[in-house]
C-alpha cells in the first residue's frame, strides 16, 4: 500500500512539473503565428517595388527629371514652395503640420497633407479622391492659389522653356516629343518619380516568410488589427488607400476628434448627400511617422487615434492592451525611401 501511494505521489509530482514547463514557452504560440503569417499574407499581399504607369512607362530618365521638379519651388509661382515642401522626403512624404502653408503670404490649405509615399497604391489621389492617378495630383497643387499659385499651366511651362537645364532633361526624358516641356510630361515626370517611392518594412520580411521579423507583441498586435476588424478598410499592399468611407461610421467623428471644423468630404464636391463624410481610407504605412492624423490634422497621438477608430467605425471599446499592441503593429509599418530618391538634387 505504501508502494503504490508512492508511486502515485511521484506521478503527480512529474505531471506538475510538465505542466509548469510547458506554460513557461511560447510553444502554444508558434501554430497561432504560423496561421497569422498566412492569414496576413493573404489580406495585405506583396509590396511591389514600383508602380508603373501604361500611360507613360517609368524610365529612369523621367524618374531624374521628376525628381528635380519634386524638390524645385520653380513650380511656385513666388518660388517659396516646391512638392517637397508639404511633402518632405526627409519626414516620411509629410510636414507633420494639420494644414500646410501655401506660396502666397498668410495662405493655408484646408486639409491635411497625406504622404507622397506609397502613394503610387492608392485606387485615387486627395482625401476626396478627385485625382484619378498620381500624374494628375501631381498637376492640382501647382494651379492652386492657396498651394502653389501658378495662374495657369501655360505660365509654368513658360518659365520652364527658358531654363537650360529643363530644355535639356525634357528634352531626354521625352525624345520623340518635338516640343517635350508641356504640361502632360511635366505631371507625368512628377508621377514617375513619386512611383517609384515605396518603402518596404519588416513587416514586408514576415509576409515574405521570416517570421522572426516581428516581435510577439508586433504579431499580437497584428492579430488584434485582423480580429477586431481594422481589415474591413484597411487591406492591400498601402493597410488602405484602395477604399472610401464614412467617417464616423458609429457616432459624428467631430465629437471624438474634437475637430473645429465640419468636413463633409467627398460630397462637398459630388453635392451626392449618400457620400457625405466619406473620404479616402488612408495608408497605414509608415503611421508612426506621420503625425498629426485624419483629415484635418485633429489628433496628434496616434493611440488616441486607434482608439477613436475603434469607437467611431467599429463600435468597440478597445482595451489598452490592444491598443498598445495595434500600436506595436504600426510599428513594424515603418520603411524607408531609397536614399537616392529621397536627397534633394
Amino acid at each position: 500500500m505504501k508502494n503504490l501511494i508512492l508511486i502515485l505521489g511521484l506521478l503527480i509530482l512529474f505531471s506538475c512539473q510538465g505542466n509548469k514547463e510547458k506554460t513557461e514557452t511560447d510553444i502554444p504560440l508558434i501554430p497561432m503565428f504560423t496561421e497569422l503569417q498566412n492569414k496576413a499574407k493573404a489580406i495585405f499581399g506583396a509590396l511591389p517595388g514600383f508602380v508603373d504607369n501604361p500611360i507613360s512607362p517609368i524610365s529612369d530618365e523621367k524618374v531624374l527629371l521628376g525628381k528635380a521638379l519634386y524638390f524645385d519651388p520653380i513650380l511656385s509661382k513666388n518660388g517659396t514652395q516646391s512638392c517637397n515642401t508639404c511633402h518632405n522626403l526627409n519626414t516620411y512624404g509629410v510636414d507633420n503640420k494639420a494644414f500646410s502653408p501655401g506660396d502666397a503670404k498668410g495662405s493655408v490649405g484646408v486639409r491635411n497633407s497625406p504622404s507622397t509615399l506609397n502613394a503610387a497604391l492608392h485606387t485615387a489621389q486627395f482625401w476626396d479622391g478627385r485625382a484619378k492617378s498620381l500624374e494628375e495630383q501631381a498637376g492640382k497643387p501647382i494651379l492652386n492659389p492657396i498651394e502653389m499659385g501658378i495662374p495657369d499651366e501655360n505660365f509654368v511651362i513658360e518659365r520652364l522653356k527658358k531654363n537650360e537645364k529643363y530644355q535639356k532633361m525634357f528634352a531626354t526624358a521625352f525624345p520623340k516629343d518635338k516640343s517635350p516641356i508641356n504640361w502632360d510630361n511635366l505631371t507625368n515626370a512628377i508621377g514617375a518619380f513619386e512611383r517609384k517611392l515605396i518603402t518596404p518594412s519588416r513587416f514586408d520580411k514576415y509576409i515574405e516568410g521570416d517570421n522572426n521579423a516581428l516581435t510577439d507583441k508586433e504579431k499580437l498586435g497584428l492579430q488584434n488589427f485582423i480580429d477586431v476588424g481594422c481589415i474591413t478598410c484597411h487591406t492591400g499592399p498601402a493597410l488602405g488607400g484602395n477604399s472610401f468611407q464614412k467617417f464616423g461610421v458609429y457616432k459624428e467623428y467631430w465629437k471624438e476628434t474634437k475637430s473645429t471644423k465640419i468636413d463633409e468630404g467627398k460630397s462637398a464636391i459630388s453635392k451626392n448627400e449618400a457620400e457625405k463624410y466619406m473620404f479616402k481610407v488612408p495608408s497605414l504605412r509608415n503611421v508612426t511617422k506621420t503625425s498629426p492624423y485624419f483629415h484635418d490634422g485633429s489628433v496628434t497621438d496616434l493611440k488616441e487615434v486607434i482608439r477613436i477608430m475603434g469607437k467611431i467605425q467599429l463600435d468597440k471599446e478597445l482595451t489598452s492592451e490592444q491598443v498598445d499592441n495595434i500600436y506595436a503593429f504600426f510599428e513594424s509599418l515603418t520603411g524607408e525611401v531609397n536614399p537616392e530618391l529621397a536627397k534633394a538634387p
